[in-house]
């Protein structure tokens, strides 16, 4: 799976949006301390999430980024995509013109492919405040060994 910091980093600063109540205006320094990410990283994530529509800069003294949405309405499949961050299993190109060996795909190519479908559409499903709940969890096909629930996502504030 190729997934960058890039992603993970973009989650990681919207969930800290969203633990703070996701209608406050939280510095970009804030965030970067509090997540212990490269403030320069997250300038420019934050310029495309601000594209993307998912957060909102307000100027000021207490200005700063807010979620631009309910923590419930903003799935983390936006925020990868926003990011540009795909969930590609494989390794030949988007256009087919690179394939896995060279001029054709390889035996596992479907498989991998439909990998990430499934990841990408289970990321649709999970929004921030699911995350923030921990009330995440994908259906296990019959017979496989249950996935233990996930603990809630702790925000501590500074």
């Amino acid at each position: 799976m190729q997934l960058s910091t890039k992603g993970r980093y973009a989650v990681m600063a919207m969930l800290d949006l969203a633990g703070r109540g996701g209608t406050v205006s939280l510095p970009l320094m804030e965030i970067a301390e509090s997540q212990r990410l490269p403030i320069s990283y997250l300038e420019q994530l934050f310029m495309k999430l601000r594209r993307a529509g998912l957060v909102t800069a307000v100027r000021g003294p207490r200005g700063g980024y807010r979620l631009a949405r309910t923590p419930g309405e903003i799935s983390i499949a936006e925020i990868m995509l926003a990011a540009d961050e795909s969930v590609r299993m494989t390794r030949c190109s988007d256009e087919g013109t690179d394939w896995c060996l060279g001029s054709q795909r390889c035996a596992t190519h479907d498989l991998w492919e439909a990998l990430g479908y499934h990841i990408g559409t289970f990321l649709n499903t999970v929004s921030l405040q699911h995350v923030l709940d921990g009330t995440f969890a994908a259906s296990p096909l019959p017979g496989a060994p249950k996935m233990k629930k996930a603990a809630p996502h702790k925000v501590t504030a500074r």
